[in-house]
C-alpha cells in the first residue's frame, strides 16, 4: 500500500466519491483544501459553520450525492446545529470536524469544548476518528451510512482542533464503493403477493387518493407515480418535499397536502377511502398534524425504512422497497389498469380543486401596492423555466411556495427547508453548485435573509449565479398575529417592536456585497424583473416590497 498523509487521503478519497464541492470554514484539514488543487473539487469557504451546513445540504438534495462540510473544532457546535435540517429532510451530508487531541483533555486547551454529543439528535450516525490508520474504513462507513435506506447526515470528529493528530504518513488503502456515491444505493423490491394485493386494494376503493412523499424524489420515482395514477385514476398529493412530482396542471393533481397546503388536497385526502403513502413519513405537517387523513383511515404505505411504516397511521397493507422499483412492480401487477368507475370521485376532485382556485383568485390576481405575495408566486409560476429548481426557506415562505406556486413546465421542482429559517438562501447556494446550468430561484422573506446575508459576498466570489427573490415586508409578518392575539386585538405599532424590522433596500445591500440588485414595487414590474434576473448570469437579489399583513390562509383541517 501506497503511504500518504491523512488529509491527503481524505482528499482523495473524496475525489474518488465523485464530491465536487466542499464547504468550509477554516482551519479544519488545511492539507486536505490544498491538496484538492487540480483535482475538480472546489473549496467554498462560508462566512459560518451553519451556512456551510446549509449549501452541503442543498448540494445533496440537488445532486442526490453526499454534501461534505467541514469545520475546525471551535466551529463544531454551529455545524452540528446546521446539520438540523439535513437530519429532518432525510439529506445525506458529510460533516468532518475537528475534536479534543488526547493529550489535551481536561487541561483547559484553548478553545476547548467537547461537543461530540451534540451530533447525537442530528445525525444518522458519529463516530471519532483517533488515528489515522482508521481512515479508510471510517470515510467508507460515512458514505455508506449517509446513502442507505432512508438517507441522512453523519459525522466524523477527527482529533485535534484542526485534525492535527492526522497529519501524519501511514499506509493507507483507498478503496471506493461506487455504489455508495449517491441516492439511493439499493433498489429493493416488495413481496409480489404484497405488491398484488396492493393493486387490489386501489382498484377496489371508490375514493382512492396517493400522497407522495420525499422518497419519491430520492428514488427518482415521480415518472413512476404519474404513470400509476394515471392507469388506475387516482388523484396526487405531494408533501412540500415531493411537489414537482406531478404539474400542477394534470388532471390528476390536487396539490402539497398538510400544513404548508391548498385546501384542495387536504379535502381530498380527508374525503378518501383509502390513502397511499409513498416515501413518506406520515409526520406532523404533511398530514396536518395527523387531522388529514384521520387516524382510522385506511393506508397503504410504502417505505424503504421498515420502522416508518405503521408508525403514525396503522398499516392495511405494508410495501417495503424502493419506491421506483416498488412502483414498476405495481405497473406491472395493474395490467391493463382499472378505475373506470371512479369518474364520480375525480369529478369531486376537480371541484374542490375550482373552489380552492376561486378563494386565492383575487390575492392571485391582485394590483395592491405593497404587494400580495401570492402575486408575487403568479409571477414565479410564469416566468419558471423548464427544468428549473425553486428553493424556499421555511414559515410563510414554505406556505407559499408550496401552495402558490404552480408547476407547468417539465422537470420543475421544489427544494424546500425542513423547518430551520434562514435555510432558504445557503441551501439555495448549494443547490446552486450542485446543478450550475440549471436555472434555481430562491424565496425568501427579510427575516430569513437576514441569518445569512454575508452569504451574498459568498456568492458573488464564487459566480453562484442563482436568483433571491425576497419578500420583503420588513418583518417576521407569520408572528403578527400571535402578538395581535396576545394584545386581544390588533395592536400594530404597540406589537411591531416584537415582529418588525427597519425598512430595508436589498437591491442596495446586494449591490454593495457584488450581486445585482433590483428593487420591485409594482406588481407590474415583477415580470421583466424576473426576465432580467434569469439572464444575467450573476448572482440576483430581487427585492419586493410585500404587504406586512398579508396572512397566508388557514389551514383546512375539517375541523369546526
Amino acid at each position: 500500500m501506497p503511504r500518504i498523509t491523512g488529509p491527503r487521503f481524505v482528499a482523495e478519497t473524496l475525489r474518488g466519491y465523485g464530491v465536487t464541492h466542499v464547504f468550509f470554514v477554516p482551519q479544519m484539514l488545511l492539507e486536505t483544501l490544498t491538496g484538492m488543487e487540480g483535482m475538480g473539487i472546489r473549496r467554498v469557504l462560508t462566512h459560518g459553520e451553519k451556512a456551510a451546513a446549509y449549501m452541503a445540504d442543498g448540494y445533496a438534495r440537488a445532486s442526490g450525492k453526499p454534501g461534505v462540510c467541514m469545520a475546525q473544532h471551535v466551529g463544531g457546535s454551529n455545524l452540528a446545529a446546521g446539520l438540523k435540517d439535513a437530519y429532518l429532510a432525510c439529506s445525506p451530508v458529510i460533516a468532518l470536524t475537528g475534536g479534543p487531541a488526547p493529550l489535551a483533555r481536561y487541561r483547559h486547551a484553548y478553545q476547548e469544548l467537547e461537543d461530540f454529543t451534540q451530533f447525537e439528535h442530528t445525525t444518522k450516525f458519529s463516530a471519532h476518528v483517533d488515528h489515522v490508520a482508521r481512515f479508510p474504513d471510517m470515510l467508507r462507513q460515512a458514505f455508506r451510512e449517509a446513502t442507505i435506506g432512508a438517507p441522512g447526515p453523519v459525522h466524523l470528529q477527527i482529533g485535534g482542533h484542526h485534525a492535527e493528530t492526522v497529519m501524519t504518513e501511514a499506509d493507507l488503502e483507498l478503496l471506493v464503493e461506487n455504489q455508495f456515491k449517491e441516492v439511493p444505493p439499493f433498489r429493493p423490491a416488495a413481496d409480489e403477493s404484497q405488491v398484488t394485493e396492493a393493486v387490489r386494494l386501489l382498484n377496489a376503493a371508490a375514493r382512492p387518493i396517493i400522497v407522495a412523499g420525499g422518497g419519491v424524489t430520492w428514488s427518482k420515482a415521480q415518472a413512476e407515480v404519474v404513470a400509476l395514477a394515471e392507469k388506475l385514476s387516482i388523484p396526487v398529493a405531494t408533501s412540500l418535499n415531493a411537489k414537482g412530482t406531478i404539474l400542477d396542471t394534470h388532471p390528476l393533481s390536487v396539490g402539497v397536502a398538510g400544513t404548508y397546503s391548498r385546501a384542495c388536497a387536504n379535502r381530498a385526502v380527508a374525503e378518501a377511502d383509502l390513502v397511499f403513502f409513498i416515501g413518506s413519513h406520515t409526520g406532523g405537517q404533511v398530514t396536518a398534524r395527523w387531522n388529514v387523513p384521520r387516524i382510522g383511515t385506511p393506508v397503504i404505505q410504502l417505505d424503504i425504512d421498515a420502522r416508518e411504516i405503521g408508525r403514525n397511521y396503522p398499516a392495511k397493507l405494508a410495501l417495503l422497497g424502493d419506491a421506483r422499483t416498488v412502483l414498476r412492480q405495481m405497473l406491472e401487477a395493474a395490467g391493463a389498469g382499472g378505475g373506470s368507475r371512479r369518474q364520480p370521485w375525480l369529478a369531486r376532485v376537480r371541484v374542490l380543486i375550482e373552489e380552492w382556485r376561486s378563494s386565492v383568485a383575487a390575492e392571485v390576481n391582485s394590483e395592491a401596492v405593497p404587494m400580495r405575495p401570492e402575486r408575487v408566486c403568479r409571477e414565479i409560476s410564469r416566468a419558471l423555466p423548464e427544468n428549473a429548481v425553486l428553493v424556499s426557506d421555511t414559515g410563510h415562505s414554505g406556505i407559499w411556495t408550496g401552495a402558490m406556486v404552480d408547476f407547468t413546465r417539465p422537470g420543475q421542482r421544489l427544494i424546500r427547508c425542513a423547518g430551520s429559517l434562514g435555510w432558504g438562501f445557503p441551501g439555495a447556494l448549494g443547490v446552486k453548485c450542485a446543478v450550475p446550468d440549471t436555472p434555481v430561484i430562491c424565496f425568501a422573506g427579510d427575516g430569513g435573509v437576514y441569518y445569512h446575508l454575508a452569504e451574498l459576498e459568498t456568492a458573488a466570489r464564487y459566480g453562484i449565479n442563482l436568483v433571491l427573490i425576497v419578500n420583503n415586508n420588513s418583518s417576521l409578518n407569520q408572528e403578527i398575529p400571535h402578538f395581535d392575539k396576545a394584545y386581544g386585538g390588533d395592536p400594530d405599532e404597540r406589537g411591531r417592536e416584537m415582529w418588525g424590522f427597519t425598512h430595508v433596500n436589498f437591491a442596495k445591500v446586494a449591490e454593495s456585497l457584488g450581486c445585482v440588485g433590483i428593487r420591485v414595487e409594482k406588481p407590474a414590474e415583477l415580470p421583466g424583473a424576473l426576465e432580467r434576473a434569469l439572464a444575467a448570469r450573476r448572482p440576483v437579489v430581487i427585492d419586493v416590497v410585500t404587504d406586512h399583513r398579508a396572512f397566508s390562509q388557514k389551514m383546512w383541517t375539517g375541523a369546526v
